[in-house]
């Protein structure tokens, strides 16, 4: 540990900034996951659905600095032609 206490306070927010882009990054995965989930089953009216959420919730890491915006364009085309996709 530093002794600097300009360092100490950077390594106290540095931890915060890991365990917050940590837990948005495991909840957007989830919002993906449940949509793959519902693409799978066949049900389109809850994956639209889905898809808005996880689309948003993208967007939302994407304005923390959690993704890189490109990042999560690339996710939501992604689950955009699977989702159009569906019969």
């Amino acid at each position: 540990m530093a002794n600097i206490k300009s360092q100490k306070k950077r390594v106290i927010t540095n931890e915060k900034r890991r365990q917050r882009n940590q837990a948005i990054r495991s909840a957007v995965r989830t919002d993906i996951r449940k949509f793959r989930e519902a693409v799978e089953a066949g049900s389109k009216e809850n994956a639209g659905e889905l898809l808005r959420v996880a689309s948003r919730s993208l967007d939302k890491a994407v304005t923390k600095g959690v993704f890189h915006r490109n990042n999560a364009a690339n996710k939501k085309s992604r689950m955009a032609a699977a989702f159009n996709k569906m019969s």
